[in-house]
């Protein structure tokens, strides 16, 4: 039988993994080994992929996947009876104080690091364990902090709070050493590489026995390492505990239990990973299986592997800047950048094909899966002694319930659709709108002041011009719409934090795959909504290469929230209110469905082949943290205001001093005139079959490739700061043609340079801008073209 037969609600025991490549070690390294638990929570509405539970989390599998690994059918998972002798309050032991962690404080690998020298830490964990969070306690960095697994896409450095000598870098969130994706070898190249002092290793503790696989292969690094304990006051509110003594006596490292939400433990945390960082205390247990000399035992056949492959390789391990044992693991493995860095000569490659082959015999498991078995065996064991199971938490029974309707067979799509138009619908109409006419109120008054303050002062009319008509309405217009954008990104946020978007990505899998991509592509481009920059860098969570550049190249037809000025400028210039918010959400909606016609074509040319399996963890749902929402908030609306200030501001200049001069640099009394009128007639002739063939509004295009809040301040300078002359410019339908063609033409200079680096190539960013330019004017041309046929 096969893990695809089973039904909801029913269990199975794994027998073995069949297939083979990264995919099947990214399953077992998931917790997928022979003899686990699994039991079927649920059938994604369109009947792929499936929600299992295992190892006390829930992990989403198509049914190509499952069908894939054999099992046996068993009666439901049994919960863990409360152990009430260990919950007595145990005392924790200070700084250095670690007596019962054999020979730990013995094994220090190097000389004491001086008071005041420098110290880097590595924050490393798995995703959706609080690392980012732990990141902002350690650091008060302001960092985005979301639920989504992969939000952390890039290495992120700060300073520990009260040490300034002290720099903690924030590593993606990863499930293992494996180069399996993309951020699993950014972790493990800097780990390796740059050889931090210290780790801090970051656990759920609602969690451990799956966050415990990426802790010991950490530990055979021999770094110095601490390891967090989080959400421990989730643990005990549900019953369960953790025997933390034992845990460290066991594990030979430091075991801080602490709240990163609620800022427990942290300063413990820091104190002890100082320490260890300082005196060199390396883990003193690197070893993760028991000697057992059984044939019949698969653990201690790969001891004996290990072991034998240790000796072995120990000289060009040390050649090669590697931990001996981690090396020696990975190359039991078959790791190919480890063998690569190791350059073994061909007898002992041959010697270990022979071990890993008696291992394989003697165990009744492959190499890959011997390895996870011993991992996870371990792991069991040190689970049963030291940690306490708790009921079922409120925390998941909540997510169960939302989950029932959320992700309903009959309600999940509806929920979606409803969902995002509230959004857009308070955004547009509604809260976003009225503090969005509030603000752009106060910023007229303001202008208004300063232009009769101008005039009382008796300054120049140029001075004035430049301040007032210049300046003043270029900026002033852009941040008339500060609290709109300010409004989407809370909206985004609340369902990043909450863990919907890993929900949509559930629900809409099957669905994507029509198109040719997985359900973990529809995060990045619904954060595309927010800002195409970050949606592009988080395309780095797809551990295909083709499934990250094709989201990477549907991304811009996402309609990006710098876009919402022009939106809001148009829209209010020539559309009654009540029909503001409906042309709005028809913008997004002509960007979606040429995005999937773009896919479509990309999947029957250029990417030919299979989406990237959908293998994702779900978390639970968590009520969003205010700081981290207004953290969000302030980042984004502070970012907005510098573009304002900087970007637009320097726009602004230029476009004023383009069009009141001529090419002698001398004023002219009417803008036809100047040069800015000479550079915009050679390219409004592109325009005009668009219905829009005036120069002005060709030259806001083009300040638009900078900054799209760019194209309005150009307008509105070259207006006067009359913002009622767009009816010189426009009808009501050929503006909403140029809202098409906003909509779609070349994302800003910041996101093309983001595809350059994500795609690696010169060619590849240029290649998007010219074929958004291209996409814009066809589909624009088309527009206009039926509108006119129509009788607009």
């Amino acid at each position: 039988m096969t893990l695809d037969k089973l039904k909801t609600g029913e269990c199975g025991r794994i027998i073995s993994v069949c297939g083979e490549g990264e995919l099947r070690h990214h399953l077992l390294d998931m917790g997928l080994t022979p003899g686990t638990e699994v039991l079927l929570r649920k059938t994604a509405p369109m009947g792929d992929p499936v929600q299992l539970v295992l190892r006390g989390y829930e992990l989403t599998l198509r049914l190509a996947e499952a069908a894939k690994i054999e099992i046996v059918e068993t009666t439901k998972e049994k919960v863990t009876p409360r152990d009430d002798k260990r919950h007595f309050s145990i005392a924790h032991p200070g700084v250095g104080e670690l007596g019962k962690a054999k020979d730990y404080r013995k094994n220090r690998i190097g000389d004491v690091i001086a008071k005041g020298e420098s110290i880097t830490f590595a924050l490393a964990g798995n995703q959706n364990c609080g690392k980012t969070t732990l990141f902002n306690q350690l650091t008060g960095s302001n960092q985005h902090v979301g639920n989504f697994p992969g939000v952390t896409v890039d290495k992120k450095e700060g300073t520990i709070r009260r040490h300034p000598e002290a720099v903690v870098t924030d590593l993606p969130g990863i499930y293992s050493l494996s180069p399996y994706s993309s951020e699993e070898i950014v972790t493990r190249d800097f780990l390796l590489n740059e050889r931090p002092t210290g780790i801090i290793n970051i656990v759920d503790a609602s969690n451990i026995e799956r966050n415990l696989y990426l802790t010991m292969q950490l530990m055979e690094l021999g770094i110095p390492m601490v390891l967090a304990l989080n959400m421990m006051d989730e643990v005990r509110a549900n019953g369960g505990s953790v025997r933390i003594n034992e845990l460290e006596e066991i594990l030979g490292i430091p075991v801080v239990p602490i709240s990163a939400v609620k800022n427990e433990g942290i300063d413990e945390l820091i104190d002890h990973a100082i320490h260890v960082a300082r005196y060199r205390e390396a883990p003193g247990r690197i070893d993760f299986c028991a000697d057992n000399q059984s044939p019949q035992d698969p653990v201690g056949a790969v001891h004996r592997c290990i072991h034998a492959a240790v000796h072995l390789i120990a000289p060009y391990a040390k050649n090669a800047g590697l931990p001996v044992r981690f090396a020696a693991t990975k190359i039991v493995e078959k790791d190919p950048l480890i063998e690569e860095r190791l350059v073994l000569p061909d007898g002992e490659k041959r010697v270990l094909n022979e071990l890993t082959t008696v291992m394989e015999k003697e165990g009744g498991l492959d190499r890959e899966a011997a390895l996870a078995n011993m991992r996870f065996s371990f792991i069991e064991q040190l689970c049963v002694k030291t940690v306490v199971k708790p009921a079922e938490s409120r925390e998941h029974k909540r997510s169960v319930a939302i989950d029932r309707i959320l992700t309903g067979k009959y309600t999940a799509i509806p929920c979606f659709v409803g969902i995002m138009a509230l959004v857009f619908v308070m955004t547009f109409n509604y809260l976003g709108a009225w503090m969005s006419d509030g603000m752009t109120i106060a910023v007229d008054w303001v202008i208004g002041l300063i232009g009769n303050g101008l005039r009382a002062a008796g300054v120049s009319t140029v001075l004035q011009s430049l301040v007032v008509d210049g300046i003043l309405s270029g900026i002033g217009s852009v941040i008339g719409f500060l609290p709109t954008i300010v409004t989407l990104f809370f909206f985004l946020s609340i369902l990043e934090d909450t863990g919907y978007m890993a929900r949509v990505a559930f629900v809409m899998d099957k669905l994507l795959r029509k198109i040719g991509l997985s359900g973990r592509s529809f995060v990045p481009m619904l954060i595309g909504f927010g800002c195409s920059v970050p949606a592009i860098m988080a395309t780095r969570t797809l551990s295909s290469e083709r499934d990250r550049k094709m989201t990477i190249l549907l991304t811009p037809f996402m309609s990006c929230s710098a876009k919402l000025p022009i939106y809001g400028l148009l829209t209010s210039a020539f559309f009654p209110k009540q029909w503001r918010g409906v042309v709005m959400i028809s913008l997004y909606f002509a960007g979606i469905i040429c995005g999937i016609l773009y896919a479509l074509i990309l999947k029957m040319t250029r990417y030919k082949g299979e989406p990237v399996p959908f293998v994702m963890e779900l978390p639970n749902y968590r009520l969003p943290s205010a700081k981290s929402v207004g953290q969000l908030i302030w980042e984004k609306a502070k970012g907005f205001i510098q573009k304002a200030f900087t970007i637009i501001f320097a726009a602004t200049l230029i476009v004023w001093f383009l069009q009141n001069f001529d090419a002698g640099l001398h004023l002219v009394s009417s803008a036809d005139q100047s040069l800015l009128a000479k550079v915009g007639s050679i390219v409004a002739p592109l325009f005009a079959p668009l219905g829009f063939g005036d120069w002005r509004v060709s030259t806001a295009l083009i300040t638009g490739f900078m900054a799209k809040e760019s194209v309005v301040s150009t307008l509105t300078v070259l207006l006067g700061g009359k913002t009622a002359l767009l009816t010189t410019l426009f009808t009501p339908f050929t503006a909403y043609v140029f809202l098409i063609f906003t909509l779609l033409y070349t994302p800003c200079v910041a996101a093309i340079a983001t595809v350059r680096r994500e795609m690696g190539t010169v060619r590849a960013a240029l290649g998007i801008a010219v074929l958004q330019c291209a996409t814009a004017w066809i589909v624009a041309f088309i527009v206009h073209g039926v509108g006119m046929l129509l009788g607009f």
